[in-house]
């Protein structure tokens, strides 16, 4: 191997011509041409051509080879452009096959991707794909980024622990059975939530982790029940040193992956608002198509449906859709359809059948309230306020998607400030916004009691182009306001002292001020490589179904394994016929 050297595929370039290298890879093709055999290799930073004299091996796509050769210029009008090392090829004076492969379920250098189901069965082999080898850099880079900056910022990286105890986080917890206590559980963590508020407790003052997470929901495109996330605490800070903080990091992060100059700091926009003008807790402001409330232009209305929502205490939300006149009822009917699939009671339109009940004035006040020309459309919505707003976001969502007003290439990023501290659950109970450790503002927990729905907290998303990247608040750090809150939930005394007892103790003991933030790291990297699964920024995912198609996982267990934990599988009820 003397005046030998191993560069990577991908690296060679015009300057290397004449140069000895031993190459390793796999063969990506393989093309005969009258007793030449030209194959590209790849390895994970590229692919360069490799033109064998004589090759008396059988070799095929996928083999693992190691090849010796020098490195020539190719010749004239035979270089690709498409290919980084186009203007090389390696004549081979060794080759050498290391590993065979059987042909592959799909083509690995096929640009039409595989069905997802059989890229989750070989996720091995779908990311041998270059599309998904850069997807696994990209990661990487983005969480150096991170490191580098957080690290020049004075944060301290504290690794939290993965079994840790159950307590409520908006969903359910994994819980992992003890052997050394039996019918005791460890919970995984949703967040290390109160782990890092002691960690201010304790001193740290600069806290961040490239944390680990789970949650045992539901899945969505953006959504995964392990995931990842920045994991970020301060003491002694307010909103603005976390939005600081924050705008800095992603600025950072879309200068050095895409070349991009964000705007700081990023606009604000509190939460009432955002459901006002958009439908949304996440707005997607590629588009305007901004919603208008029109319950002023129809208090006296003799138009029913709109009469009778406003008497209940409803709400009537409008939309201008530009040029709209131009829309088939077909189209109409299906927005009606995504309306009454959010729950809605429908969905009417001016011009439409709702003229006759509408006065001059109110249609001609309508038409001001939404800034609707002679050519527009007005979509309106009459309902309970949260549902009105939640249906006329979807509305503009659809409207934007079929009309083509989203401008591709725009990175529209706000501030969602303040929120409020309790929402409504499924089953209409008092519950939580972000979570039970948000500080509320202190003027307002005067009517919690009354209208707690009302109450404003120091909490803060961070959004965009549609997507939540991530949430965070200041914290509670007075031990009798933190009970109260728990209080208010429903807890009993017994649950607060039981599952907090520890933070509550703690923060007897000195505890600075406190806030947080933990973007989603899967979420940024989808959004920087260009994606809209986030399976496709992660090593190896689960399905919608929650399963491990590589790994066979969730999987039944050994008896013996059962009674070692001190476990009994009881089989589920079938519902009776």
């Amino acid at each position: 191997m003397s005046g030998f050297t191993a560069p990577h595929c991908g690296a060679l370039r015009a300057s290397d011509d004449g140069r000895e290298v031993e190459l390793y890879g796999w063969v990506a093709r393989r093309r005969d041409h009258g007793g030449v055999t030209f194959i590209d290799l790849r390895d994970r930073w590229g692919t360069v051509q490799v033109v064998i004299r004589s090759l008396e091996a059988e070799i095929r796509n996928e083999y693992v080879v190691r090849i010796k050769g020098k490195v020539t210029r190719r010749p004239g009008g035979s270089e690709n452009p498409k290919m980084a090392t186009g203007d090389v090829e390696v004549v081979a004076s060794d080759l050498e096959i290391i590993s065979e492969s059987h042909p592959t379920p799909f083509p690995i250098e096929d640009p039409e991707e595989p069905d997802e189901k059989t890229r989750l069965e070989y996720r091995y082999l779908d990311l041998r794909r270059p599309p998904m080898t850069k997807m696994l850099e990209l990661r990487s880079r983005v969480n150096k980024i991170i490191r580098d900056f957080m690290d020049r910022n004075e944060f301290i990286e504290v690794e939290t622990p993965i079994l840790t105890r159950s307590s409520p986080s908006g969903a359910r917890d994994f819980l992992v059975p003890s052997r050394l206590h039996p019918g005791n559980f460890y919970a995984l963590p949703q967040a290390p939530q109160m782990l890092k508020q002691l960690l201010m407790v304790s001193g740290v003052q600069r806290y961040y982790q490239i944390a680990r997470c789970f949650r045992d929901e539901n899945l969505r495109a953006d959504r995964q029940p392990e995931f990842t996330q920045l994991d970020v605490e301060m003491s002694f800070c307010d909103e603005e040193d976390v939005f600081s903080l924050v705008e800095g990091l992603f600025a950072e992060l879309w200068r050095e992956i895409l070349g991009v100059s964000l705007s700081v700091p990023f606009p604000r926009l509190d939460i009432k608002e955002s459901f006002l003008r958009y439908g949304s807790d996440k707005p997607d402001l590629r588009y305007e198509l901004e919603i208008a409330d029109l319950g002023g232009a129809l208090h006296e209305t003799r138009a029913e449906i709109f009469r009778k929502v406003l008497a209940a205490g409803g709400v009537v939300r409008g939309l201008s859709v530009p040029n709209g006149k131009d829309f088939a009822r077909r189209e109409l009917d299906e927005l009606v359809t995504v309306a009454k699939g959010a729950g809605g009671q429908g969905l009417a339109w001016l011009p439409g059948p709702l003229d006759k009940f509408l006065s001059e004035g109110e249609t001609g006040e309508i038409r001001r309230l939404t800034g609707a020309g002679a050519n527009d459309l007005v979509l309106v919505v009459a309902d309970r306020r949260r549902k009105a707003e939640t249906v006329m976001g979807l509305i503009r969502q659809e409207v934007a998607r079929r009309r083509k007003l989203v401008r591709e290439g725009e990175w529209k990023f706000l501030w969602i400030n303040p929120t409020y501290l309790f929402e409504e659950d499924d089953q209409g109970k008092l519950t939580y916004a972000h979570h039970p450790f948000t500080r509320p503002f202190d003027e307002d927990m005067s009517f919690v009691e009354e209208r707690p729905y009302d109450v404003k907290a120091h909490a803060y998303d961070i959004v965009c182009n549609g997507y939540e990247l991530g949430g965070g608040s200041l914290r509670i750090y007075d031990p009798a306001m933190q009970e109260r809150v728990f209080q208010l939930l429903g807890m009993p005394l017994e649950m607060i002292r039981a599952r907090f007892g520890t933070l509550l103790e703690a923060f007897t003991y000195g505890v600075p001020p406190h806030g947080g933030i933990a973007p989603g790291i899967d979420r940024i990297v989808m959004m920087l490589g260009g994606t809209d699964n986030i399976r496709d920024v992660i090593a190896f995912p689960k399905t919608q179904s929650m399963s491990d198609l590589m790994l066979g996982a969730p999987s039944e267990v050994d008896q013996s394994q059962l009674e070692e934990l001190h476990l009994k599988v009881v089989p589920p009820q079938k519902a009776p016929s």
